[in-house]
This record gives structure tokens, sequence and C-alpha cells, in this order.
């Protein structure tokens, strides 16, 4: 395996599972990923779908993450005084939390009411991060198909979700 090819070909894909998991950009985790999949080259076996395989390895490294900032969280609030020292400065304000998750609401709810064959080429496509060609195949129609689904889903998305493209660009 050239883990360059292997890294080149991963890297978007990888950075949207932990950003998606872990709400942040991380580069200790991107290449703990690609630490963890060095380290087990030999576990993989050819008969899967090596890019699901890295996606699991990008998805437990985040989790593993979340669990242990967590527990150093509750680990080092034992008193009030601690409890204050710990307390990071966020930019995110309440108010920018709420418009965040309504538009994350708003985004979940456009994707919902895709009809269902948009709907699965989005979910697989861009948010679990399939290839078209993995995707294709999954869903065992034409490369085409696929394309032609994403394309209509995204304008359909983008007609649903105007308000919230225009707001981006103000």
């Amino acid at each position: 395996m050239d883990f360059k090819e292997i890294i080149k070909k991963n890297r978007n894909n990888v950075q949207n599972i932990i950003k998606l998991i872990t709400k942040e950009e991380n580069e200790d985790l991107e290449q703990e990923v690609y630490i963890r999949a060095w380290k087990n080259a030999k576990k993989y076996s050819e008969q899967g779908n090596f890019k699901s395989w890295i996606n699991t390895i990008a998805k437990n490294v985040s989790k593993d993450y979340l669990k242990s900032a967590y527990t150093k969280n509750f680990q080092n609030s034992t008193s009030d005084d601690t409890a204050l020292n710990n307390i990071k400065d966020k930019k995110e304000t309440p108010e920018l939390k709420l418009i965040k998750n309504e538009r994350q609401t708003k985004i979940i709810n456009a994707i919902n009411s895709l009809k269902p064959k948009f709907k699965e080429v989005i979910m697989l496509c861009e948010i679990q991060g399939y290839s078209y060609e993995d995707c294709a195949r999954k869903l065992k129609c034409p490369l085409g198909t696929v394309k032609s689904r994403i394309y209509n889903a995204k304008k359909e998305l983008a007609d649903k979700l105007d308000d919230l493209i225009k707001e981006r660009m103000d």
C-alpha cells in the first residue's frame, strides 16, 4: 500500500468525518487515522471496500477523542475553582449556537423532504463520503444515474435552502 496515495485519496473524506463527529477541524486526529491505518494495514482484507475501512477508522478515532475529552473535563472539574479555570473562552455565543442549530435543522428537514432516490444519493455521497462510483455499485445503478440524481437533489436542496444560501452571501 502506498500511504501517500491513500492519504491523497481519502483526505477530504477523513477530514469531513472528523469534523462531523467532533464539530472541529483536528489535524492530530487526521494523523491518528493514518497511523492506525498504517499499523493495521496487515489486518485489512482485500475483499472489503478500503474507503469504508478507513472511514470506520476515522469514526472510531473521532469517537475515542470525544470520550477522552469528556473524561478529561469530568476528571478536571472536581472543585468549583478547578472548573472555573478549565472553562474555555468560546467565540460561539448562545445566540450563534441557536442560529447554527436552526440552520442544521432546516438542512436536515430539506434533505428529509427529498424524494427517496435523491435523499439516498445525497446521504451516500455527501454525508457518508462515498464516491459516485461506489454509490452506483451500492445502489446497483449506472454511474450516470447517480450523477443525475445528485445534480437534481442539489438543485432541489438549493431551492429549498435559498434563504440560507442568501444569508451566507451577505
